[in-house]
């Protein structure tokens, strides 16, 4: 394998001339699902609730939808025809534990119209969130208007799992063509979506890994290019008609950066340890004070790898959904057309600076992640201090 890798970086001006036409090839595969998933969705039309509410300004209307775009659903939406009074989508499956294990389809919930009953309990969707109730659906509020009912233990199919499910199958089908050229020999140039995957492979490892961690590169190459190739499909995917919206979600950057701080604190060596605890040439005063500071900085990297994705992510969707708002803002002062171009210019500016940030998102967080885990294998000269 090491051989064939060395063959192709010689024909590296071959591989990169082709990573466009597979970039398109893999890009009409993602764009491809978006039609069988409209047309399945058809038979799951539901009514959107009509509770006696005042009437929303223009804004409240946008702001909602920009929400409940960058939020988790139980609801594969895909749009509202509020002419009909209905939206198009499917519903997805419900697993809640509690007193046992219930399975049912968010359908039940009717967009949080209806309380659903299993085994004698009642539950409720309300914005996202399924709360234990009564059969009438009663939620008690607080001061704020947040429901104090009890949470069931949720462990739904929701929309956000469906979009990891799905990078992880074009993943999974990509570096299986992949790892399939290898096997046939040192002389074999990958094909379609691997022509894109081998020059990143590569450069994973030759920019990121090698530099920052050293000879002990291949223990962490695993993790580096699993982490680096799902932030990057996922962002691909957030901008896609699907409306995905996965490292947007705080909870799943937690779990990215949690698992660069476990690879980081458990393969650390000794070095690693005496510099946080025990700084090496430093006067025994200062040791004490910059130890704590040291253990609030193991704890600071995975945190900043968090925020950083998620906000990025976060604001990029915000500010691209605010843009194809200007359709709706600005059709009482212009023509229908007038308003879609200016909304159309605008989009398409930030939706290709969306896909630089996808890139660099992926490569940020992979980029750190190689150096934190390399300031934790570092053998250290003392000779230094």
């Amino acid at each position: 394998m090491t051989n064939n890798i060395v063959f192709l970086r010689k024909n590296k001006k071959q591989n990169m001339g082709s990573v466009k036409k597979a970039f398109l090839f893999f890009a009409v595969i993602l764009f491809a699902v978006s039609p069988f998933l409209v047309k399945a969705s058809e038979s799951h039309t539901a009514e959107i609730s009509t509770h006696a509410e005042e009437p929303k300004t223009q804004r409240e209307e946008i702001d909602e939808y920009i929400d409940h775009h960058l939020q988790d659903d139980h609801y594969f939406s895909l749009y509202t025809d509020k002419k009909e009074g209905k939206t198009y989508g499917f519903p997805l499956p419900v697993i809640i534990i509690d007193g046992g294990v219930k399975v049912f389809m968010s359908s039940e919930f009717d967009f949080g119209k209806n309380t659903v009953e299993k085994d004698g309990q009642f539950y409720k969707l309300y914005h996202g969130k399924i709360y234990k109730t009564d059969a009438t659906g009663t939620l008690n509020y607080d001061e704020h208007h947040h429901p104090t009912n009890a949470k069931a233990l949720d462990l739904s199919i929701t929309k956000n799992v469906v979009g990891l499910i799905l990078a992880t199958v074009l993943l999974f089908w990509g570096f299986i063509g992949l790892a399939k050229t290898y096997k046939k020999g040192a002389n074999n140039l990958p094909k379609g979506a691997g022509r894109v995957l081998e020059p990143l492979v590569l450069y994973v490892r030759d920019e990121m890994a090698v530099p920052n961690i050293g000879h002990r590169y291949r223990e962490f190459m695993p993790y580096l290019l699993s982490v680096f190739f799902l932030i990057l499909v996922l962002n691909l995917l957030g901008l896609t008609p699907l409306g995905f919206n996965v490292t947007g979600n705080i909870s799943v950057t937690i779990c990215l950066a949690i698992f660069t701080f476990l690879f980081v604190n458990i393969k650390a060596n000794k070095d690693y340890w005496k510099h946080i605890f025990w700084m090496p040439g430093v006067p025994v005063p200062f040791k004490f004070v910059l130890a704590p500071i040291e253990v609030l900085g193991m704890f600071t990297k995975p945190f900043s790898l968090m925020v950083r994705l998620f906000a990025n992510i976060t604001a990029g969707h915000t500010v691209i959904m605010g843009l194809i708002a200007i359709v709706y803002v600005l059709q009482q002062q212009l023509t229908l057309g007038g308003s879609i171009g200016v909304s159309m210019l605008l989009t398409t500016f930030l939706m290709v600076i969306e896909i630089l940030v996808a890139f660099l998102q992926a490569f940020i967080f992979t980029m750190l992640s190689s150096l934190f885990i390399g300031m934790a294998v570092e053998e250290h000269n003392e000779a230094h201090h």
